[in-house]
Protein backbone atom coordinates (compact mmCIF):
# COMPACT_ATOMS: atom_id res chain seq x y z
CA UNK A 1 0.00 0.00 0.00
CA UNK A 2 1.94 3.02 -1.22
CA UNK A 3 -0.97 5.70 -0.79
CA UNK A 4 -3.01 6.09 2.26
CA UNK A 5 -4.92 9.10 1.39
CA UNK A 6 -5.17 10.30 -2.39
CA UNK A 7 -7.55 13.67 -2.85
CA UNK A 8 -7.83 15.07 -6.44
CA UNK A 9 -9.43 18.28 -6.78
CA UNK A 10 -11.88 17.74 -3.92
CA UNK A 11 -14.27 20.36 -3.29
CA UNK A 12 -17.52 20.41 -0.58
CA UNK A 13 -20.36 22.54 -0.91
CA UNK A 14 -23.72 23.32 1.77
CA UNK A 15 -25.91 25.44 1.16
CA UNK A 16 -24.49 26.89 -1.83
CA UNK A 17 -21.95 27.68 0.04
CA UNK A 18 -17.87 26.43 -0.28
CA UNK A 19 -16.74 24.81 2.78
CA UNK A 20 -13.51 23.05 0.39
CA UNK A 21 -12.20 23.85 -2.81
CA UNK A 22 -10.32 22.04 -5.33
CA UNK A 23 -8.36 20.21 -2.38
CA UNK A 24 -5.03 18.23 -3.83
CA UNK A 25 -3.81 15.88 -0.94
CA UNK A 26 -1.36 12.76 -1.09
CA UNK A 27 -0.33 10.72 1.96
CA UNK A 28 2.43 8.42 1.05
CA UNK A 29 2.77 5.11 3.49
CA UNK A 30 5.33 5.83 6.03
CA UNK A 31 4.84 9.62 6.29
CA UNK A 32 2.83 11.21 9.71
CA UNK A 33 1.40 14.45 8.81
CA UNK A 34 0.26 17.69 10.47
CA UNK A 35 -2.61 19.26 9.40
CA UNK A 36 -2.35 22.51 10.74
CA UNK A 37 -5.55 25.57 10.33
CA UNK A 38 -7.33 28.30 12.04
CA UNK A 39 -11.31 27.73 13.47
CA UNK A 40 -13.55 27.60 10.29
CA UNK A 41 -10.63 26.20 8.06
CA UNK A 42 -12.40 23.01 7.18
CA UNK A 43 -10.11 20.82 8.63
CA UNK A 44 -13.25 19.07 10.27
CA UNK A 45 -15.00 18.80 6.49
CA UNK A 46 -11.84 17.22 5.27
CA UNK A 47 -11.74 14.53 8.46
CA UNK A 48 -15.03 13.25 7.38
CA UNK A 49 -14.44 13.00 4.13
CA UNK A 50 -12.04 10.84 4.69
CA UNK A 51 -13.72 9.29 7.39
CA UNK A 52 -16.48 8.59 4.50
CA UNK A 53 -19.30 10.33 6.66
CA UNK A 54 -20.00 13.28 3.65
CA UNK A 55 -19.16 12.81 0.22
CA UNK A 56 -17.24 15.67 -1.87
CA UNK A 57 -19.64 17.86 -3.99
CA UNK A 58 -16.62 17.40 -6.76
CA UNK A 59 -13.33 15.29 -7.00
CA UNK A 60 -12.15 11.75 -6.63
CA UNK A 61 -11.17 10.19 -2.81
CA UNK A 62 -9.03 6.95 -2.57
CA UNK A 63 -8.32 5.94 1.41
CA UNK A 64 -6.30 3.17 2.19
CA UNK A 65 -6.22 2.49 -1.67
CA UNK A 66 -10.30 1.79 -1.92
CA UNK A 67 -12.35 4.62 -4.12
CA UNK A 68 -14.52 6.31 -2.83
CA UNK A 69 -18.23 5.13 -4.59
CA UNK A 70 -16.52 1.76 -5.33
CA UNK A 71 -16.21 0.24 -1.88
CA UNK A 72 -18.37 0.01 1.45
CA UNK A 73 -17.36 2.57 3.33
CA UNK A 74 -18.53 1.23 6.25
CA UNK A 75 -15.86 -1.38 6.63
CA UNK A 76 -13.48 1.01 4.96
CA UNK A 77 -13.89 2.77 8.56
CA UNK A 78 -12.96 -0.48 10.56
CA UNK A 79 -9.69 0.51 9.37
CA UNK A 80 -8.67 4.01 10.32
CA UNK A 81 -8.94 5.36 13.79
CA UNK A 82 -10.68 8.73 14.59
CA UNK A 83 -9.80 10.53 17.93
CA UNK A 84 -12.32 13.72 18.53
CA UNK A 85 -13.29 16.11 20.74
CA UNK A 86 -17.04 15.06 19.24
CA UNK A 87 -16.79 11.37 20.09
CA UNK A 88 -15.15 12.05 23.91
CA UNK A 89 -18.72 14.19 24.34
CA UNK A 90 -20.73 10.65 23.05
CA UNK A 91 -18.92 8.65 25.97
CA UNK A 92 -21.32 7.93 28.74
CA UNK A 93 -19.49 8.76 32.01
CA UNK A 94 -19.66 5.27 33.97
CA UNK A 95 -18.03 3.61 31.72
CA UNK A 96 -15.01 1.74 32.44
CA UNK A 97 -11.81 1.86 30.61
CA UNK A 98 -11.40 -1.86 29.13
CA UNK A 99 -14.74 -1.22 28.18
CA UNK A 100 -14.49 1.81 25.59
CA UNK A 101 -11.39 0.68 24.53
CA UNK A 102 -12.68 -3.14 23.44
CA UNK A 103 -15.72 -0.57 21.70
CA UNK A 104 -13.29 0.15 19.33
CA UNK A 105 -13.03 -3.14 17.74
CA UNK A 106 -16.58 -2.56 17.00
CA UNK A 107 -16.60 0.90 16.15
CA UNK A 108 -19.76 1.38 18.38
CA UNK A 109 -19.96 4.04 21.84
CA UNK A 110 -20.36 1.53 24.23
CA UNK A 111 -19.76 -1.81 24.26
CA UNK A 112 -22.66 -4.83 23.70
CA UNK A 113 -20.77 -7.18 21.77
CA UNK A 114 -18.86 -10.25 24.07
CA UNK A 115 -15.05 -9.94 23.40
CA UNK A 116 -12.83 -12.50 23.54
CA UNK A 117 -10.26 -13.34 26.14
CA UNK A 118 -7.67 -12.11 23.49
CA UNK A 119 -9.63 -8.79 23.07
CA UNK A 120 -8.98 -8.29 26.82
CA UNK A 121 -5.35 -9.42 26.90
CA UNK A 122 -5.12 -7.03 23.84
CA UNK A 123 -6.72 -3.89 25.18
CA UNK A 124 -4.30 -3.96 28.18
CA UNK A 125 -1.49 -4.15 25.96
CA UNK A 126 -2.40 -1.17 24.28
CA UNK A 127 -3.24 0.75 27.57
CA UNK A 128 -0.05 -0.45 28.65
CA UNK A 129 1.66 0.78 26.02
CA UNK A 130 0.21 4.32 25.98
CA UNK A 131 1.43 4.49 29.81
CA UNK A 132 -2.53 4.26 30.92
CA UNK A 133 -2.25 0.74 32.87
CA UNK A 134 -3.75 2.25 35.94
CA UNK A 135 -6.73 3.64 34.37
CA UNK A 136 -7.91 0.07 34.29
CA UNK A 137 -11.35 -0.45 36.38
CA UNK A 138 -11.83 3.53 36.67
CA UNK A 139 -14.84 5.00 35.22
CA UNK A 140 -14.60 7.60 32.72
CA UNK A 141 -15.97 10.60 34.42
CA UNK A 142 -13.12 9.96 37.27
CA UNK A 143 -10.15 9.91 34.75
CA UNK A 144 -8.66 13.59 34.21
CA UNK A 145 -8.91 15.21 30.34
CA UNK A 146 -5.44 13.86 29.62
CA UNK A 147 -6.48 10.21 30.68
CA UNK A 148 -9.87 10.23 28.75
CA UNK A 149 -8.06 11.39 25.55
CA UNK A 150 -5.05 8.32 26.35
CA UNK A 151 -8.26 6.32 26.33
CA UNK A 152 -9.59 7.36 23.22
CA UNK A 153 -6.39 7.07 21.65
CA UNK A 154 -6.50 3.34 22.71
CA UNK A 155 -9.78 2.86 21.29
CA UNK A 156 -8.88 4.08 18.56
CA UNK A 157 -6.26 1.25 17.71
CA UNK A 158 -7.89 -1.59 18.94
CA UNK A 159 -8.88 -2.46 15.41
CA UNK A 160 -5.37 -2.31 14.74
CA UNK A 161 -6.03 0.58 11.97
CA UNK A 162 -4.43 1.12 9.49
CA UNK A 163 -4.87 5.25 9.32
CA UNK A 164 -5.22 6.85 12.95
CA UNK A 165 -6.68 10.58 12.96
CA UNK A 166 -6.35 12.56 15.79
CA UNK A 167 -8.67 15.82 15.66
CA UNK A 168 -7.05 18.50 18.13
CA UNK A 169 -6.11 15.60 20.68
CA UNK A 170 -4.04 17.85 23.14
CA UNK A 171 -7.35 20.61 23.37
CA UNK A 172 -8.27 21.50 27.10
CA UNK A 173 -4.90 20.12 28.08
CA UNK A 174 -2.62 21.96 30.84
CA UNK A 175 0.94 22.46 29.13
CA UNK A 176 2.12 19.17 31.28
CA UNK A 177 -0.47 17.13 30.40
CA UNK A 178 -0.19 18.27 26.62
CA UNK A 179 3.43 17.22 26.73
CA UNK A 180 2.57 13.99 28.74
CA UNK A 181 0.58 13.33 25.71
CA UNK A 182 2.72 14.53 22.85
CA UNK A 183 5.46 11.85 24.99
CA UNK A 184 2.90 9.04 24.41
CA UNK A 185 2.17 9.74 20.36
CA UNK A 186 5.60 10.15 19.60
CA UNK A 187 6.21 6.69 21.09
CA UNK A 188 3.10 4.96 19.10
CA UNK A 189 4.68 6.84 16.11
CA UNK A 190 7.90 5.14 16.56
CA UNK A 191 6.79 1.35 16.85
CA UNK A 192 7.23 -0.59 13.84
CA UNK A 193 3.53 -1.43 12.90
CA UNK A 194 2.47 2.15 13.93
CA UNK A 195 -0.73 3.21 12.03
CA UNK A 196 0.20 6.10 9.22
CA UNK A 197 -1.01 9.44 11.88
CA UNK A 198 -2.51 12.55 10.84
CA UNK A 199 -2.46 14.88 13.28
CA UNK A 200 -5.09 17.81 13.72
CA UNK A 201 -4.29 20.97 15.33
CA UNK A 202 -4.23 24.97 15.20
CA UNK A 203 -1.06 25.33 17.48
CA UNK A 204 2.38 25.27 15.79
CA UNK A 205 4.22 23.80 18.83
CA UNK A 206 2.43 20.64 18.94
CA UNK A 207 4.10 19.77 15.74
CA UNK A 208 6.23 16.92 17.00
CA UNK A 209 9.47 15.78 14.70
CA UNK A 210 7.66 12.62 13.68
CA UNK A 211 5.42 14.95 11.44
CA UNK A 212 7.48 15.22 8.89
CA UNK A 213 5.47 16.72 6.16
CA UNK A 214 2.69 19.82 7.19
CA UNK A 215 -0.62 20.75 5.56
CA UNK A 216 -1.81 24.55 5.56
CA UNK A 217 -5.29 24.81 5.12
CA UNK A 218 -7.15 28.28 4.99
CA UNK A 219 -10.35 29.29 3.97
CA UNK A 220 -10.92 25.60 2.61
CA UNK A 221 -8.26 25.58 0.34
CA UNK A 222 -4.96 24.08 0.42
CA UNK A 223 -2.38 26.76 0.99
CA UNK A 224 0.52 25.14 1.23
CA UNK A 225 1.63 21.67 1.76
CA UNK A 226 5.00 19.48 1.48
CA UNK A 227 8.12 18.88 4.07
CA UNK A 228 7.56 19.98 7.82
CA UNK A 229 10.91 22.29 7.68
CA UNK A 230 10.12 23.90 4.71
CA UNK A 231 6.25 24.56 5.03
CA UNK A 232 6.59 26.10 8.78
CA UNK A 233 8.59 29.11 8.32
CA UNK A 234 8.82 32.89 9.70
CA UNK A 235 7.94 34.04 6.45
CA UNK A 236 6.04 31.24 5.44
CA UNK A 237 3.69 31.34 8.32
CA UNK A 238 3.38 35.27 8.52
CA UNK A 239 1.97 35.07 4.97
CA UNK A 240 -0.41 31.89 5.86
CA UNK A 241 -1.70 33.44 9.02
CA UNK A 242 -1.56 37.46 7.20
CA UNK A 243 0.52 38.38 10.77
CA UNK A 244 3.79 38.88 11.39
CA UNK A 245 5.35 35.72 13.20
CA UNK A 246 8.58 34.61 14.03
CA UNK A 247 8.95 30.70 13.62
CA UNK A 248 12.47 29.42 15.84
CA UNK A 249 13.20 25.46 15.58
CA UNK A 250 14.20 23.91 19.33
CA UNK A 251 14.37 20.13 19.38
CA UNK A 252 12.85 19.60 16.07
CA UNK A 253 10.01 21.37 16.87
CA UNK A 254 8.61 24.68 15.64
CA UNK A 255 7.60 27.57 18.14
CA UNK A 256 6.05 30.72 16.69
CA UNK A 257 5.86 34.33 18.13
CA UNK A 258 3.79 37.27 17.34
CA UNK A 259 5.73 39.89 16.33
CA UNK A 260 5.07 43.65 17.28
CA UNK A 261 3.35 45.69 14.49
CA UNK A 262 5.26 48.55 13.53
Amino acid sequence: MDEIIDMLNVSWKRQKKTILSQVDWQVAKGQHWAVLGLNGSGKTTLLNIINGYIWPSTGEVRVLEKQFGKTDLRELRKSIGWVSSSLQERIKETDITENIVLSGKYASIGLYEHPTEADFHKASEILKQLGCSNLTGRAYQTCSQGEKQRILIARGLMSSPKLLILDEPCNGLDFIAREDLLTAINDLANQEDAPTIIFVTHHIEEILPIFTHTLLLRDGKVFNKGESETVLTSSGLSNFLNKAVQIKWQNKRPWMTLLAES
